[in-house]
C-alpha cells in the first residue's frame, strides 16, 4: 500500500484541533522535547509523501514535443485530489505521538563533547 493511501486511511482528523498540553508533556516529561519529536516525524512524513508523489507523477508524464500544450491525465488529477485530502503531516505526527505509535530515543553524548 502506498504511503498516501496509508495516511489517508489512518488519519482521523484533517483539521487542527487544540491539544491537551499535559498529555503531550507526559510522554517525555518536557514539552519542548515532545514538540521536537513531533516536528522531526512531521518532516519525515512530508518527505515520504513528497517523494512518492514525485515518483508517481514522473511515471505518468509523457513526452510531448509541443511545449505550449500541457495535458493532465485523469490519473494525475485523481492523485492530486487524494494528496489534497490528506491531513497535514504535523497533524498525522501529533496523532502518532499521542497514540504511542512513535519510537524515539536519546543520543548518547560522550563526555569528550561536554
Amino acid at each position: 500500500m502506498s504511503k498516501i493511501n496509508t495516511y489517508l486511511n489512518s488519519s482521523k482528523q484533517t483539521h487542527i484541533v487544540t491539544q491537551n498540553l499535559d498529555e503531550v508533556f507526559s510522554k517525555t516529561g518536557n514539552i519542548y522535547e515532545s514538540i521536537a519529536i513531533i516536528s522531526k516525524r512531521s518532516k519525515q512524513i512530508a518527505m515520504e509523501l513528497k517523494n512518492e508523489l514525485y515518483h508517481k507523477l514522473e511515471d505518468m508524464r509523457t513526452s510531448h514535443e509541443e511545449m505550449e500544450e500541457i495535458k493532465e491525465s485523469r490519473e494525475q488529477i485523481e492523485l492530486s485530489k487524494k494528496y489534497e485530502k490528506l491531513a497535514h503531516p504535523t497533524i498525522i505526527s501529533t496523532e502518532e505521538f499521542l497514540q504511542d505509535e512513535l519510537e524515539f530515543r536519546y543520543r548518547e553524548i560522550s563526555s569528550e563533547k561536554l
